[in-house]
Order: structure tokens, then C-alpha cells, then sequence
């Protein structure tokens, strides 16, 4: 077996664990936070917990992402638990010192919670599941919808500001430190003509005509865990960057990620499009928990906000190839490239059926 990059039995020891530790592995393939599977046993039965360092180079105040994480857990606790539904909010274990995370001798932070059993899905390939997972994002965000003062931390500022991405993007082209313009000079063009749409959302947030509310910011297929039986989502995950945002951000992701089977970096673009099949699971499964608690501007830019969040990591892609692939890890060269390729096609698509996605979302609404 692989050895483990980090010592796991001794880090669990800073935890209220239940049960002699037996045994850790990794789990999932994630980016940015290390994340282990432990297993403890407590009356000669397994017992399955998460063990999660976060990555304070990208998060960079854990103790206030970890505030985050504990107020929002509470209030879906409340919420879901005493109306008996089938919805699981993550359960956290806490440190030793009654904290929800252990700061190491390292420098390391890390939190623990327990193992929720269940499945995953990483393709969009069934219309039934992405209805099911759209249907627990419009829950969680009407649930959080009514979430009381103080203000959640930002925890990465920004995140989804297309205004500033584009600005990055911007003096990134400029500089071109790695002369890879030339290499990717149909991909700026495109960038360029849609410049005016950057701003459209958080346009209209300053006009006060779309509110500020709590948002995933990360809402995709493979943050949500569903039952084995009856494949219904049970649980969102990867909590790490709610905070407050626009629904929109959400519902633009999904209709990103959900909308097209294909990898995020295929080279075949003739693949990659929006499946309108898909795409009205997604705004049916979306409205069916949503659509109480949105405003009739939230509604009219569902379908806009599809375009924009896809654009926006178009253009993130794009950035980072220019830059030299600085932030987004990659596994063969040009990689970044083919992602902002595959992102721009998906824009293409949407803008050829926007007016047919529009119309369907009208009815459904």
C-alpha cells in the first residue's frame, strides 16, 4: 500500500474520534485539500470518518472559512432534521478543544467529519440524476435563503466577479510572459467580443435588483452524494467556498457541468454542446426546491447565467495558459488550452439555443 503523505493516526488523535483507529486511505481525487478515508472501530463494528486537511494557500483563513462551515451546518441541521427529511448536512467531529479544527505543529489545518455512505457521479449522463442534484441545490440555497446575521466570511473575495476575472485576463494578455498569444489568438478574439457581458450580474446587484444571498459557488455533479437505491441526492459536499454571492453563480454551474457529457478538456469539439434533454432536467429539478424564494430578475437571467459562469471559466483557463498553467494543475502540455476551447464551444452552444432554453425555463417557472 502507498504510504500517506501525511501521519493521519496521529492527527485523528487531536479529534473526538469514537473508537480504536484501524486503518486510512485517500479519498477522491480532489485539487486543493488533502482528504483521507478513516476507519475506526467502536463495538467491534467499522465506523467511517473524513479526515481533511485544507489548503490555507488557497483558503487563507481557515478559522473563518470553519465559522462558515459550523453556522451553516446548524441551520440545515434544524431545518432538515426536525421536518424529517431524507437530506444529510454533513456532520462535523470536533477537535479535542471543542473546535471544529485542529491547527498542527506544521502549520497544517484540519477538520474531521463523518463518513456519509452513498454514491457519486462524475458524467451528467442520465437525466434523472441531474434533476435530482439541481433539486438539492435549489433546496440548499431556499434553506439558507432566510439564514440569519452576521454576514458569512468571504472566503476566497470575488470568486465568481467575471468583471475582475476579465480584468485578469486582461493584463495577463498584455504581459503574455510566456509569448503563447499567438498560440491561442482565436480564443482572445472570442474573449474580447464578449467583454460586455462580464458585467451584466453584478450589474444588476448594484442596482439592487438581484439580491445578495448565500451561494455554493462550486455546485456540480461530483459535490453531491446520492442513496445507492434509490438515487435520489441525499448530501452536498465541498462546502469550503459558501459564502455570499449570487444564486445565479449556482445555477450557471450547473447548467455548465451538467448540461454536456463530455471531459472538460475534450479535443473533439464537435462533441461538445448543450443537451437540451439535460438542460430541462436541470431547470426542472432547479425550480422545484427554488422557485418560492426567487425574484421574477433571478428567474429572466437563469439561462444568461449559464452562458456567463461558462464564459467566466472559459476565461480562467485561457488566463492561466497565458500566464504559464499557474494555478490550474494540468497533466500534458496545452491542457489549459483545450479546457478554454471546450468552455467556449459550450458558450457557443447556449447562445445558439438561448432562446429555445429561455422559453423552456418561462413555461416551467
Amino acid at each position: 500500500m502507498k504510504k500517506l503523505e501525511h501521519n493521519v493516526k496521529e492527527v485523528s488523535r487531536h479529534f473526538q474520534m469514537p473508537g480504536k483507529f484501524a486503518g486510512a486511505k485517500r479519498l477522491g481525487h480532489g485539487h486543493i485539500n488533502d482528504t483521507y478515508l478513516l476507519t475506526f472501530e467502536r463495538n467491534k463494528k467499522p465506523l467511517h470518518l473524513v479526515l481533511q486537511r485544507i489548503n490555507h494557500h488557497v483558503f487563507k483563513d481557515p478559522v473563518s472559512l470553519m465559522s462558515n462551515f459550523e453556522r451553516i451546518l446548524t441551520h440545515l441541521h434544524a431545518i432538515w432534521n426536525e421536518s424529517g427529511s431524507v437530506l444529510k448536512p454533513l456532520e462535523l467531529i470536533p477537535a479535542r478543544n471543542e473546535k471544529p479544527l485542529y491547527h498542527d505543529n506544521k502549520g497544517n489545518y484540519w477538520r474531521s467529519y463523518l463518513f456519509i455512505s452513498g454514491t457519486s457521479y462524475d458524467k451528467p449522463d442520465k437525466q434523472n440524476i441531474v434533476h435530482s442534484a439541481a433539486s438539492i441545490f435549489g433546496k440548499f440555497q431556499c434553506d439558507l435563503s432566510d439564514f440569519p446575521a452576521p454576514r458569512l466570511n468571504e472566503t476566497i473575495p470575488d470568486f465568481h466577479n467575471t468583471e475582475k476575472r476579465f480584468e485578469a485576463f486582461e493584463k495577463v494578455f498584455e504581459r503574455d510572459i510566456k509569448n503563447r498569444a499567438m498560440l491561442a489568438s482565436k480564443e482572445i478574439v472570442f474573449a474580447m467580443k464578449r467583454k460586455p457581458i462580464a458585467g451584466v450580474l453584478t450589474g444588476l446587484q448594484k442596482k439592487k435588483k438581484i439580491p445578495e444571498r448565500i451561494v455554493h459557488n462550486d455546485a456540480k455533479l461530483n459535490n453531491v452524494i446520492f442513496d445507492r437505491q434509490t438515487a435520489h441526492a441525499t448530501t452536498i459536499v465541498d462546502l469550503d467556498t459558501v459564502m455570499p454571492g449570487l444564486v445565479l453563480y449556482d445555477f450557471g454551474d450547473l447548467v455548465r457541468t451538467m448540461t454536456c457529457p463530455e471531459d472538460e478538456d475534450e479535443r473533439n469539439l464537435s462533441k461538445v454542446s448543450i443537451q437540451m434533454p439535460l438542460f430541462k432536467a436541470i431547470a426542472e429539478g432547479y425550480l422545484s426546491t427554488a422557485r418560492g424564494f426567487l425574484t421574477k430578475c433571478e428567474r429572466e437571467h437563469m439561462v444568461f447565467s449559464g452562458k456567463l459562469i461558462t464564459f467566466e471559466l472559459g476565461l480562467r483557463f485561457l488566463t492561466d495558459y497565458l500566464e504559464g498553467d499557474t494555478y490550474f494543475r494540468i497533466h500534458r502540455p496545452d491542457q489549459n488550452l483545450d479546457r478554454c476551447r471546450c468552455q467556449f464551444k459550450l458558450v457557443e452552444s447556449i447562445e445558439e439555443q438561448e432562446e429555445a432554453m429561455t422559453k423552456l425555463v418561462k413555461s416551467i417557472a
